[in-house]
């Protein structure tokens, strides 16, 4: 079961990752990642900007991939766009498998992607005005 959502709504985690591994009875790993909006550096605002024909097939691209490389037997992503305020969740990806580290090794690889290579471009809000986020070396 692959589930892949772009929402321009603030979301609960948790909403979505308890339903979704408790759909897999049998599961030997659960591996959930979930990125918030930081609050470091007087950030007042986040806004992640997406082409829209490309994001929700890329997203799923992703999962596929993902899905068939880990031998997952499940995969959720669900990421944010639009404004968003610090402590807000950005991206939760979670992972079901029968063994723990196709589950880790998934989640790091679709975050990867997210983070470096993806269809959102970014952007803070300061005191001092707007500025857009370039993706760190770490992110690749």
């Amino acid at each position: 079961m692959i589930d892949v959502r772009l929402l321009v709504e603030p979301f609960s985690p948790n909403a979505f990752v308890g339903p979704f591994s408790n759909a897999h009875p049998g599961l030997g790993g659960v591996c959930t990642f979930v990125g918030e909006v930081r609050g470091e550096a007087e950030v007042e605002m986040l806004e992640l900007s997406h082409y829209e024909p490309m994001t929700l097939p890329g997203m799923e691209a992703l999962a596929d991939k993902a899905a068939a490389r880990f031998d997952l037997m499940g995969l959720l992503i669900v990421h944010r766009a639009g404004q968003m305020e610090p402590g807000e969740p950005i991206v939760c990806v979670s992972a079901v498998a029968k063994h723990r580290r196709g589950a880790i090794d998934a989640v790091d690889f679709c975050m990867d992607h997210l983070k470096s290579a993806a269809w959102f471009w970014k952007r803070e809000k300061r005191a001092t005005g707007w500025t857009w986020i370039e993706p760190r070396s770490d992110d690749y």
